[in-house]
Formats: C-alpha cells, structure tokens, sequence
C-alpha cells in the first residue's frame, strides 16, 4: 500500500507514473469505501484523481496556490495534505468538512461552497503576489460547468487583458451537477472532438523552421497562417482570443501525458488554460453510469450502489415538483426555471413532461432572474426554482429587474434554512433579511406539506408582482394531503393552538417545535397560543394588534437570521404603531456562520429545540418563574 505512507505532498516526490497510477487506484478504493458511510461528493472527487496527484506531484503547496472551483472535489486533496484519517468524520458535527476549509489546512488557500468563483480569487491572489515580489505559481482548477457562470468568464476576460502568470485548469468533464447546457458547453464538445489541432500546429512549425535562410523570417510572418489553422480546427481558440495560452485537450486520466503537459504549461509566461477531459464518477461503475445521481450521495451499499435513505413522507422538494406539475396541467402560462438544478429542485418530472416550459439556464442565477421578469411582462407565469443560498447570487436583479418593475415572478425557494452536513456555505438562513425589505415582494413559509401545496396555488393565482414561497430540505410531517388545491387568505396568520398566557410565532419547521414546547409548558400549568406566522411579508397586522391588546408577551421562532428576520419584523411594526407595551423575544440563527452537521445538530447548536424555547418563555413569565423556584 503506498496511500498508508503518504502524510503530505513532499511524499509524493519520489514515487514514479507507475507508482503515482497504484496510488490513484488506491484513492479511488479508499474514497468508495469512506463515502459508502458518510455519504458525500462521490464522483466529483472520483474524476479528479489523477488531476489532483499530478498538482501535488509538480508544485509545491501551499507556497503554490491551488483553488478549487466550488470545492466539493477537493476529497483528493484533502487526502494528500494530511487529512486522511479524518474521513470518518466527513461533512460530521465538528468533523471534516466537505468543501475547502482554510481553518482545516495551510493547504486550503481558498474557501467556496458556490461555483465560478475561483478565476476572480486566482487573479487577486496573483495581484498580490506580484505587489509583493514573490514567485510562487497560482492555480485554479474549474469545471466546464461553472465556466458558464458569468463571474467566470468576466475573470477570463481581466486575466487575459493584464497578462499575470496564472494557470487556469479547465476540468471538463460534461457535468456540473446536472448535465451542461449552453452554447460554452457545445463549444467545448467541438474542441474534445477533435484531436488534430496541436499535430497541425507543431508540423507547422517544424515545416517553416525547415526552411534554409527563410525558414526563421517565415516562422515570424506566419501568425495569420496558423490563425487560420486554428479557426479551421476550433480548438482552443476562444480562450487564446481572451489572451490564454491553450494546451490540450489531454486525458485527465492518463498520468503520464498529464504530468507532461502541466510541465510544459507551467513553463509558459502569461496565462495559460489546461484544458483537461475527465470522466465523473471514475472508477465506479454506478457513478460512471449516473453521474448526477453520484454527484451528491447519501451513504450506499458498495457491491450494488443501492443509496440507504430513511422511509418517510416525501420531501417538500417532491411535495413543490407535484404542485408545480398539477398547477400546470391547467395553466398553460407556468414555465420553469432553474439554474442548473432541475433534479436538486425537483424538476426533472416537470421537464419530461413539459420540455417547453422547462429552462435550465446553467449556472447562471442572475440571468435566470432578468429573464424571469421579462416573461412575466409578456403574461407567462415564470417559477424560478432556487435553492436559498443561490438566489443570494441574484440579489441586484430582483430588487432592480423584478420588484422594481413589480414583476409576476413565482420563486420557489429550497433549502430554507439549516441544510445540514453541506455546512456554512448552503444554509438558507439570508433570505428573509435580504427578500422582505425590498418593495413589492410578498414571502410566506409554509408549516407542513399540505400548506405548501396552498401557497403554489397562492402564488400562482397572486398576479400583482413577485411572490415567494421558502420551503426546508426536510421531509414532510405526513399529514394528509388535500387534493384540490385552495389559495390561503392573502397576508394571514394561523392560530393553530389556542392559549392565553403567551404567544409563539413560528414559522415553517419551527411550528412544530413550538408545539412541542408548549406541550412541556403545559404540564406546568402554562398555556401558550401557538400562531402559524405564514406570511412573513405582509404580516397579519390585525393579529398582531390583538395580541398587544391582549397584553401577551411574544417569542417569535424562526430558522432564520435573527438579524433582520421575522422577528425584526414584528418589532418594527410594534414600533411603527407606537406599541411599547408589549414584550417581545426573537429566537433563530446568531450572527456567526454555523458548520456543517445534521440539521438536528445544528438547531442544538444555536438554541432552536423544544426544551430551550420553553427555558426562554419562562423567563417572560414572571407567574411561572415564581411557581418554578417555589415563591409561590
């Protein structure tokens, strides 16, 4: 076994192709095996074996710098920097992270957990190093996916005007995380295609340089020639037109042309762009096979790739992707849209059944809002389906494109609130700060399945501008679910238990945990009114001031930023009514960033359980405090 023996990259010096090719099975082996138990970006990491060795094999990190598009296929990586004996705890509550993760290495010189990003860091980083004299090399390695993200290509085109020495790996392998789509993608299908550009370019070469007295003079003038050559054969010249140097395509699989390669890029002054074709999911036959389903992956059996999940009601993914599906069976007006995430936001139903009136846009959020609202001005009925902490990538063009222009836009936001072991960087924990304020736009969260399904006929039937619907990456509580889909009175809460000695308002999952809460309070003799706070924007005003009139104190419990949340909400209404009188508490996320881990561990970690909703309701009623500690 050579992967026992290596601790960090300086180990991977001395070893041979012949070696460096064991050592990839050998990852391989060991990658299958970690993640068949924790779960996690399989095939990603399984495509980028040989691509990662080869970096560590060549360059010297951390001195040279490696960013990794997104990060997801850093597993490689992590591995060979130390980090190997930690993949038990992988994507665990104060375990491995499965994305970079600077406070984990030295090595981990750039953080990401959303894509295209990478180019931007590598050009700033080789800015620095030039200001600051030093020498080291900078490279990011991006997949063709996230070349389609508009932050990408504007980097290209800053790297190529100023000329810096950087390397940018292009990982092209077909797939983000679903299939690519866009006329990038159908560029680099032409240039995998075709083999012969460099065999073209390098008799040439030798053609004209064989040429006695002229031979060097003709090399010279010859540009516009091989301009043409390349033109003809496709290859690599968009990026040599942004002011790249292009080498390849090349198997990423193949060690030994891939070390060549990279050796003579990283030779080259200026930028340069390593175009490198490999398979997702290599080395594993179900991940080769299903690349989008591997992409992401729950613990499975190894021997027949059978994912082990949890029975259970559905999720509210499935429940929106059966909403949208019937909604649209009798409007003809629905079209979906998603940037690059029809499985992940439950549209690939949607879309076999509806091709026309389904639009993966790519990575590409902000285009995917923009065109939103042109649709909607032209009486289609667009639902942008996004998950939480992409939408935050378009934020300028829903306030500018969208609400300004009080478009009829349905977003149909996923992952609301903690996600569980992909962490900090895709917790949808934002979007109630960055979505209420802005004029125009109406938000709800639902509290069960069944009310999700009313607020899509909500939306769908609202026609006076942008509404959105924020859903959990959870399953369901298997309530019963209403055929007929009927609308909810616009802009109304919901008592769902009555009380009279305090109030919760909860949103979304956190309806439940009120519940839950009252329930222990209620063998103390409290009885807490829970209220269903569905709309966020607008708020039921009028029960809003039935409760001050009441003289309830309020905890108000949401999955959200405390910051600028529901909670904000409710006491900037008190105050703009001029009700002091009224004691109000916010309980949800802090201000800090909160891990990776399971979704359970995470609202322990910042206080959102059913036993510490009613610590904190106590200390708002002095009658139970008292009967507590035996004053009484």
């Amino acid at each position: 076994m050579i992967l026992e023996h290596i601790h960090e990259p300086k180990d991977l010096k001395s070893l041979s192709i012949s070696q460096l090719e064991q050592l990839a099975s050998e990852i391989r082996t060991f990658l299958i095996k970690k993640l068949s138990e924790t779960g996690g970006h399989l095939a990603p990491n399984l495509g980028v074996v040989e691509l990662t060795l080869v970096l560590h094999y060549l360059f010297d990190s951390p001195k040279d710098k490696f960013l990794f598009d997104v990060g997801h296929q850093s597993y490689v990586h992590k591995i060979l920097t130390g980090r190997m004996d930690k993949f038990d705890t992988l994507r665990q509550f104060k375990g491995l992270c499965g994305f970079v993760k600077r406070s984990e290495s030295p090595h981990d010189v750039w953080e990401a957990g959303h894509s295209s990003t990478s180019l931007s860091a590598a050009m700033g980083m080789a800015l620095a190093r030039d200001l600051k004299g030093e020498k080291n090399k900078v490279i990011a390695v991006i997949g063709d996916g996230a070349l389609t993200g508009g932050m990408a290509l504007e980097a290209l085109n800053h790297i190529g005007h100023e000329k810096k020495n950087l390397m940018v790996i292009l990982n092209d392998n077909e797939m983000s995380i679903a299939p690519n789509v866009g006329a990038l993608h159908h560029y680099l299908g032409k240039i995998r295609t075709d083999r012969h550009y460099q065999k073209a370019k390098e008799e040439l070469n030798q053609l004209l340089n064989k040429i006695p007295a002229i031979g060097g003079k003709l090399a010279k003038t010859a540009e516009r020639l091989k301009d043409s050559v390349k033109y003809l054969l496709m290859s690599g010249i968009l990026f040599e037109q942004f002011g790249f140097t292009y080498f390849g395509p090349v198997d990423g699989h193949d060690l030994a042309q891939l070390t060549e390669l990279l050796e003579q890029a990283s030779n080259v002054p200026g930028p340069v762009l390593v175009h490198v074709i490999t398979v997702k999911g290599k080395g594993y036959s179900p991940a080769e096979a299903d690349s989008h389903k591997w992409h992401g992956i729950s613990p499975y059996k190894i021997e027949s790739g059978q994912v082990l999940k949890a029975v259970g009601p559905p999720m509210y993914t499935e429940v929106f992707s059966d909403a949208l599906m019937d909604l649209a069976d009798e409007d003809k007006r629905i079209v979906a849209v998603t940037p690059a995430m029809p499985g992940g936001s439950g549209l690939l139903k949607f879309a076999a059944k509806y091709p026309d009136r389904m639009i993966d846009v790519g990575i590409a959020e902000q285009h995917a809002a923009t065109m939103c609202a042109a649709m909607a001005l032209e009486g289609l009925k667009p639902v942008y389906a996004v998950y939480s902490t992409f939408l935050q990538r378009a934020y300028d063009q829903v306030v500018h494109d969208i609400c300004r222009q009080n478009t009829n836009v349905v977003f149909a936001i996923d992952r609301a609130g903690f996600v569980g072991p992909d962490g900090e960087t895709h917790h949808g924990v934002y979007d109630i700060p960055y979505l209420r304020h802005i004029p125009n736009m109406v938000l709800m969260m639902p509290k069960d399945e069944n009310e999700l399904r009313r607020m899509m006929k909500t939306a769908i039937d609202y026609n006076e501008g942008p509404i959105a619907i924020r859903y959990p990456r959870i399953n369901g509580l298997g309530v019963p679910i209403e055929k007929d889909m009927k609308p909810i009175p616009f802009g109304t809460w919901e008592t769902v238990r009555e009380g009279d000695s305090a109030v919760i308002a909860a949103i979304g999952p956190m309806v439940q945990v009120a519940e839950e809460a009252a329930d222990l309070l209620k063998r103390e003799g409290l009885n807490v009114r829970i209220v269903n706070a569905r709309f966020i924007k607008p708020m039921d005003e009028a029960m809003l001031l039935q409760i001050a009139k009441e003289g309830l104190s309020m905890l108000v419990l949401e999955e959200g930023s405390v910051l600028g949340g529901l909670g904000s909400a409710v006491l900037e209404f008190y105050s703009m009514h001029k009700e002091h009188n009224i004691s109000v508490r916010i309980m949800g996320v802090p201000d800090e960033f909160i891990e990776h881990g399971s979704i359970k561990e995470q609202r322990q970690e910042v206080g959102l359980t059913a036993d510490r909703v009613a610590a904190e309701l106590r200390t708002l009623l002095p009658r139970l405090r008292k009967r507590v500690t035996g004053q009484v």
